[in-house]
C-alpha cells in the first residue's frame, strides 16, 4: 500500500482550512501520494460524500457545527471498512493529550507539512480509532446514531428515539415514525445517554422526555405490572416489578 496513493476526504468548516489541507497534500505528495476525494464542511456532509465516494483516510476538524469530528469518527468506524481518521485541532489541550494516548492522531493547526507526511505514513497502517478512545475525548453523548441499511449510513437523531429495546445481538430504536436496527449494546447506550433514556426494563430503555404517563395493566391476565406511556407511541410499554421503584421515584408519582 506504500506506493498506492491514498484517498482523502477533508473535513472541515472553514474554507481557509480547508484550502490550506489542500495544498499540504500537493506538497507532501512525493513522499505521500494521496488523491483528493472531496471536501466537507460538516460530519454530516462527510458521511454523505462517504457514500459516494470511499476514502482511505478522513482528515476532520473537531471543531464543527452540526456534527463535530469525534461524532464523525464514531459512525465511520462502523462501517464495514472504516477509514483512518486524522484529526486536525487550533486547541492544544486535554484532548491532543488523549489523541497522543490513543491510536487516534492528530495535526495541530497551524498543520505543518512535515507532520501530515507522518500522519498519513501512520494511516496507512489502516488504525481505525477505537470507539472508547473517541469516547474518552468527547465524554459527551452523540447526537445522531448511525445506522449500515442498504449501503447507506443512516443518522438517527438521538432526540427523535422514543425507545431502546434489546433484542438477540441487536438493538431496536423506535421513533414515531419506524424502527431502526442498532449494531450497539443497551448497557452501553445506558451508559452514554443516562441522562436522556431511563430503564424500565432488563430489555428496554425509554426516553424520559417522551414519558407522558403510567397506567395499570395485565390484570385481566392475572400478571398485574405498570405500562409506561410514551408520547408518539400508540401502546404502553411494561415496567418490571425490579425497576418499578426507581421508575416511580424518576418520574415523582
Amino acid at each position: 500500500m506504500s506506493a498506492q496513493a491514498l484517498r482523502v476526504l477533508i473535513v472541515d468548516d472553514e474554507a481557509p482550512a480547508r484550502a490550506r489541507l489542500r495544498d499540504l497534500l500537493a506538497d507532501v505528495a512525493p513522499d505521500q501520494p494521496t488523491l483528493l476525494v472531496g471536501v466537507a464542511a460538516n460530519g454530516v456532509e462527510a458521511l454523505r460524500l462517504i457514500e459516494q465516494e470511499p476514502a482511505d483516510v478522513v482528515l476532520a476538524d473537531i471543531r464543527m457545527p452540526v456534527m463535530d469530528g469525534v461524532e464523525l469518527a464514531r459512525h465511520l468506524g462502523r462501517l464495514e471498512n472504516p477509514p483512518a481518521v486524522i484529526f486536525t485541532t487550533a486547541y492544544d489541550g486535554y484532548a491532543v493529550q488523549a489523541f497522543e494516548l490513543s491510536a487516534v492522531d492528530y495535526l495541530l493547526k497551524p498543520v505543518r507539512p512535515q507532520r501530515l507526511a507522518d500522519a498519513l505514513a501512520k494511516a496507512r497502517r489502516r488504525l481505525p480509532p477505537p470507539d472508547a478512545a473517541l469516547a474518552a475525548i468527547a465524554p459527551g453523548a452523540r447526537q445522531h446514531f448511525s445506522v449500515n441499511e442498504r449501503g447507506r449510513i443512516l443518522l438517527v437523531p438521538v432526540a427523535d428515539v422514543l425507545c431502546l429495546r434489546a433484542e438477540l445481538k441487536y438493538v431496536t430504536a423506535r421513533t414515531a415514525e419506524r424502527e431502526y436496527l442498532l449494531d450497539e449494546s443497551l448497557v452501553q447506550l445506558e451508559q452514554e445517554f443516562a441522562a436522556r433514556f431511563l430503564r424500565i426494563h432488563r430489555n428496554c430503555l425509554v426516553a424520559r422526555a417522551a414519558v407522558v404517563g403510567v397506567e395499570r395493566a395485565g390484570e385481566q391476565e392475572g400478571e398485574p405490572h405498570w405500562d409506561i406511556l410514551l408520547a408518539g407511541l400508540p401502546e404502553g410499554l411494561p415496567v418490571s416489578r425490579r425497576q418499578w421503584p426507581a421508575v416511580k421515584q424518576i418520574l415523582g408519582l
